[in-house]
C-alpha cells in the first residue's frame, strides 16, 4: 500500500459510546480525508464537500455551480454510460444525493458494503474525469429550470430571497444561486457564450486542495486508507485558492428596515435579523447558544410564553444562522395569529425588552454551565446515526476545525466568557435591525417586486426612537430569566438484562391495555422510549370528529409547552399527534427523569379541559393550515387523493374545513366525552428499563388515565377494537381521477399510478422490493433523464395498512396532462410484461390517479 503524504495519528476528541476507529489522511494531491471503520455497519458511505458553491458562480452566470452539480451524475470516461453511478447505487441497496451551498458543493452517497469499492470508484470520477457531453448539458439545464419552477412559489425560497435582494448588489449573497433556463440557456447564448465550454472551465476550480473526504466503511482503516489512496490520488491539485467573502452583506442601507412581504401561503410570519460577527469564530465560547437558548425559551417569563398566552403568536425561534466563516445573521421569527399582526409593534417591543433585560441582568455563570453540562450529556450518550447522515453531518467540521475536533465541532462550547457574549447581544439593537413581515394582508399594499420569484414588498424606515416608542407603549407583562432546569439527568446507570428478548414481547395484559417490552441489548445507553397508543374508533368517523380530535391534539401540547420545555432541552423528548384511529403519545431520552415528564403529561391528558381562549387561537392556526394545501406541490396533493379514494373514513380537506368553521369550544367540550368513553392503551417500552419498572409504568398509566376522579376515558371491549383497511381494486380495473389544480398559479401538472399488489407477507414483500430496487432508476432516468417529463420522479413503494402497492409519480411543467397519461400507460404495460416479480406477475390490480 503506498503511504498517504502527511498522514498522522490524530487523537480525536469521540463520544464516551463510540466504538468507530478513525484515521485523517492526506494524500500527495492535498486531499485530506476522514476515515472512519465500523465493523458493525451494513451499509458504507461517503460524502466529499468542495469548497466552491454558488457564491463563486461567474458573473452573468447564475447557477453555474448548482448546475455542475447536477452534470457530474451523468458520465465519466472510465464509466461512459449514462447514470452508471445511480445504477449501480441503487441495484445494490443505496441512495445518493448531492446539495450546493454559497461557499460549498456536497456529494454523498451510501451502499451495501459488499459493493462499496465499485461504488466508491465510480464516485471519485466525479472529481477526475467527467464527461459533460454537450446533449447531456441541454438536458440537464431543463432539469435546473424545471426545479427552479417547483420552488417559484414556495415561501421558503421567496423569502430567502428577498433577504438577500434587500443586500449590498456588489456581495455575493445576492445573487440568484440555484439557476434557470434564462440564467443558463437564453442569457448565455444572447452573450455569444457557450454554456458547456463555460461548465468545463467552472469545473476547473474543483481542486483537490479545496476538497474534504469522509470514507465509512466495515474493514479495517488500513484497507480503506488503501482503497481511497487508489481512487482518489488522481484528482487534480492546482492550488486554487478558497472563496473568501469580501465583507459583510449588510451596509447601513439595509439595516433599520421594516419590510412587509405577501407570501403565497396563509399564516403571518415575522422575523427579526441582525447581522452578527459569525460566533464560530469563538466556538469553543458559545455565545450564541447562550443567547438563543434564553431568547428562543419557551417556559414561564420567556418572551414567547408572553405572547402565546395573550393569544398573539404560535411558535418563536431564535438562533444564529452561519452562512459563511465571514459573516453571519442571528435572527428571532414567530408565527403569528390575526391578533398577534395587529400588536406587532407591541411584540418587537417585548423583544427588545427582553434583549435589554439581559444587558441589565448581565451574564450568569450558572446557566452557561447548565448549558455545558447539557451539551457534554448529549454529545457523549448521543445515538449511533446511519453512515450516510453520520459522513454528511461530519464532512463539514473538517474545513471549520482542527483535526482533533473534528467529530465534536463546536457541540461542546466549554470557555466561560462573559465579555463575549455580551459583545453579540450588544449587535442585537435597534440601531442594527432588519424586520420581515409575511402576511396576505399585504395584498394592494406593497411597491415592489424582487426580480427572482416576483415577491410583492415595500420597505420602510424603523429608526431606534420608534423601536423605542415599541417598547415603551408594550404591555408590561412581567420578562424573567428560566428557572433552573430540573430535568438535567444525573443518574446514567445501566439496568441489568437478566433476559436476552431479541423481538418485543407482551409483558402484561388486562382489558384497558397491553404491554409490549424490549430491553436495550445492543447501544447500552442510558435512554428508554415509550409509545403510547390510545385507540379510539370514534376519533374518525366523520369529518367532525376527525378536526375535533385534531384540536383536541393540538390543546393537550399547547398546555404542556411551558412545562415540558425545560425537558426537551435536557433531552428528554415527546410528541403527541394523531393517529389514523385516535392518538399516540410518544416519549424518547434519558431514563433518569423519564417518570417525571410522562406523570406530567399523562395528567394533562387526564384531567383536559377546553381553554377558549387557547382554542380560539388553535383554531384560526388550523384553519389556515387547512386552507394552506391548496399551495401544496400538485405531486403531494395528488398522494393525499390516492389515500382519499384507497382509505374508509379519510376525508376531503373541504369537508374538514367546513367543519372546523362550526366547531366551538363548548362543542369540542361535548365531544370529548364520547371520543374518549371507548379507549384501549397499547403501550411499548424499549431500552434501558427492566421488566418490573416496566410493568409498573403500565400500571402508572392505566390508573392515572382510567382512574383518576375527573378523567373521561372509559374501557373498550374487544369487539369494538377497529382495524384500517383499504378499497381492494377489482381484477383488471382500471380507474381514472382526474381534478383540477387548486393554485391555478402553479404552472405544474402531476399525475400518478397506483398498482395495488397483495397484502403484507414477508415473501410478497421482499419480491416486490427487489423489483423496485431494480426498476427505480431505469424509471428515473427514463421518465427524468431521458423524457425530460419533469423534475420530480420516482418509482416506489407504498404501504397503506399493510397493504403493498408500486406507485409511480410525475410532476412536470414542460407537459400536458394528456401527454403524461398516454406515456405512463406505455412504460406501466413494458415494466409489467418485461419484469414480473419472481414468481409471477407484480399485480393484477391496476389503479390511476390523475391531477392537473
Amino acid at each position: 500500500m503506498a503511504a498517504a503524504a502527511g498522514s498522522r495519528d490524530v487523537e480525536f476528541i469521540r463520544a464516551r459510546s463510540d466504538k468507530r476507529q478513525y484515521r485523517r489522511v492526506v494524500l500527495p494531491n492535498a486531499l485530506e480525508i476522514l476515515l472512519i471503520s465500523d465493523p458493525d455497519t451494513d451499509k458504507a458511505a461517503a460524502c466529499m464537500e468542495v469548497e466552491v458553491g454558488s457564491f463563486s458562480d461567474p458573473e452573468g452566470l447564475e447557477g453555474l455551480a448548482h448546475f455542475l452539480e447536477h452534470m457530474l451524475f451523468y458520465a465519466s470516461e472510465k464509466y461512459p454510460g449514462e447514470h452508471e453511478y445511480t445504477k449501480y447505487i441503487t441495484e445494490h441497496g443505496g441512495s445518493y444525493n448531492a446539495y450546493t451551498s454559497s461557499e460549498t458543493t456536497n456529494f454523498y452517497f451510501d451502499v451495501n458494503v459488499d459493493n462499496f469499492e465499485e461504488a466508491l470508484d465510480r464516485f471519485a470520477q466525479f472529481f477526475i474525469r467527467p464527461l459533460m457531453s454537450q446533449d447531456a448539458v441541454l438536458r440537464e439545464i431543463k432539469a435546473v429550470d424545471s426545479e427552479h419552477k417547483k420552488n417559484l412559489l414556495s415561501d421558503g425560497w421567496r423569502m430567502y430571497q428577498l433577504q438577500k435582494h434587500l443586500a449590498s448588489k456588489d456581495h455575493p449573497y445576492h445573487k440568484f444561486s440555484t439557476g434557470s433556463w434564462e440564467t443558463l440557456e437564453t442569457k448565455p447564448k444572447e452573450r455569444g457564450l457557450d454554456i458547456r465550454h463555460e461548465l468545463l472551465k467552472f469545473y476547473e476550480n474543483y481542486s483537490a486542495n479545496l476538497m474534504h473526504l469522509v470514507v465509512y466503511g466495515k474493514e479495517s482503516l488500513d484497507c480503506i486508507q488503501g482503497l481511497v489512496d487508489r481512487l482518489f490520488s488522481d484528482i487534480k491539485n492546482t492550488d486554487r485558492i478558497s472563496f473568501k467573502c469580501p465583507s459583510h452583506p449588510l451596509s447601513e442601507e439595509h439595516l433599520q428596515l421594516l419590510v412587509k412581504a405577501l407570501p403565497i401561503e396563509e399564516g403571518d410570519y415575522l422575523r427579526l435579523i441582525w447581522p452578527i460577527i459569525p460566533s464560530i469564530q469563538f466556538y469553543k465560547e458559545g455565545p450564541c447558544h447562550y443567547l438563543s437558548h434564553l431568547i428562543g425559551h419557551e417556559g414561564e417569563g420567556s418572551i414567547f410564553h408572553i405572547i402565546k398566552e395573550l393569544g398573539w403568536a404560535m411558535n418563536l425561534m431564535a438562533g444564529e444562522s452561519t452562512n459563511s466563516t465571514e459573516y453571519s445573521f442571528f435572527s428571532v421569527s414567530m408565527r403569528l395569529t390575526d391578533a398577534g399582526h395587529e400588536h406587532m409593534e407591541d411584540i418587537v417591543g417585548w423583544i427588545f425588552k427582553y434583549l435589554f433585560l439581559l444587558k441589565e441582568d448581565g451574564v450568569h455563570e450558572w446557566i452557561f454551565n447548565e448549558l455545558v453540562a447539557i451539551n457534554e450529556t448529549e454529545f457523549h450518550y448521543q445515538d449511533k446515526i446511519d453512515p450516510i447522515s453520520y459522513v454528511t453531518g461530519t464532512v463539514s467540521s473538517m474545513r471549520l476545525f482542527p483535526p482533533e475536533e473534528w467529530l465534536v465541532g463546536s457541540a461542546l462550547p466549554s470557555k466561560y466568557v462573559p465579555q463575549r457574549i455580551m459583545m453579540i447581544l450588544d449587535q442585537l439593537s435597534p440601531e442594527r435591525v432588519r424586520i420581515f413581515w409575511e402576511s396576505k394582508k399585504f395584498e394592494g399594499c406593497t411597491t415592489s417586486a424582487e426580480p427572482w420569484y416576483n415577491t410583492s414588498y415595500s420597505v420602510e424606515n424603523v429608526t431606534p426612537s420608534v423601536i423605542q416608542q415599541w417598547i415603551q407603549k408594550a404591555p408590561t407583562e412581567k420578562l424573567h430569566l428560566p428557572e433552573p432546569n430540573m430535568f438535567i439527568p444525573k443518574d446514567f446507570a445501566l439496568k441489568e438484562v437478566t433476559e436476552k428478548v431479541t423481538f418485543p414481547k407482551v409483558l402484561r395484559k388486562t382489558p384497558l391495555s397491553r404491554l409490549w417490552y424490549k430491553p436495550d441489548l445492543l447501544f447500552s445507553t442510558p435512554k428508554v422510549h415509550i409509545i403510547i397508543d390510545f385507540h379510539c374508533p370514534l376519533s374518525s368517523h366523520s369529518p367532525e370528529a376527525y378536526v375535533s380530535t385534531d384540536l383536541f391534539v393540538d390543546l393537550l401540547v399547547d398546555y404542556l409547552n411551558a412545562y415540558a420545555y425545560d425537558a426537551q432541552i435536557a433531552g428528554l423528548y415527546y410528541s403527541i399527534y394523531l393517529t389514523s384511529d385516535g392518538f399516540q403519545v410518544s416519549l424518547g431520552g434519558y431514563n433518569d427523569k423519564m417518570r417525571v415528564l410522562l406523570n406530567a403529561i399523562l395528567k394533562q391528558i387526564a384531567n383536559f379541559e377546553v381553554k377558549p381562549n387557547r382554542f380560539s387561537a388553535l383554531k384560526e392556526t388550523t384553519v389556515k393550515d387547512y386552507q394552506n394545501f391548496n399551495f401544496r406541490q400538485p405531486h403531494s396533493q395528488a398522494s393525499f387523493y390516492v389515500s382519499l379514494i384507497l382509505e374508509d373514513k379519510k376525508w376531503p380537506v373541504a369537508e374538514k374545513l367546513e367543519a372546523l368553521a362550526k366547531l366551538e369550544s363548548d362543542s369540542l367540550a361535548k365531544f370529548l366525552p364520547n371520543l374518549l368513553s371507548k379507549t384501549f392503551l397499547e403501550c411499548y417500552i424499549q431500552g434501558n428499563i427492566e421488566p418490573s419498572e416496566a410493568k409498573s409504568i403500565a400500571q402508572e398509566i392505566e390508573d392515572t388515565i382510567f382512574n383518576t376522579p375527573n378523567t373521561m376515558f372509559k374501557s373498550m371491549s374487544p369487539s369494538q377494537y377497529l382495524t384500517k383497511r383499504v378499497i381492494m381494486l377489482e381484477n383488471e380495473l382500471k380507474c381514472h381521477y382526474q381534478i383540477e389544480g387548486l393554485n391555478q398559479k402553479n404552472e405544474n401538472s402531476s399525475v400518478i399510478q397506483y398498482i395495488q399488489v397483495h397484502q403484507d407477507d414477508a415473501s410478497s414483500n421482499i419480491k416486490l422490493q427487489l423489483f423496485s430496487l431494480i426498476a427505480s432508476q431505469p424509471a428515473f432516468n427514463q421518465l427524468r433523464t431521458v423524457e425530460q417529463l419533469g423534475y420530480i420522479t420516482s418509482l416506489s413503494l407504498r404501504s397503506d395498512y399493510g397493504v403493498w402497492a408500486l406507485q409511480v409519480l410525475i410532476q412536470s411543467t414542460v407537459k400536458d396532462l394528456l401527454r403524461l397519461r398516454s406515456r405512463f400507460r406505455f412504460k406501466a404495460r413494458r415494466l409489467l410484461r418485461t419484469k414480473p416479480g419472481a414468481g409471477g406477475s407484480l399485480g393484477s390490480f391496476v389503479y390511476y390517479f390523475f391531477f392537473f
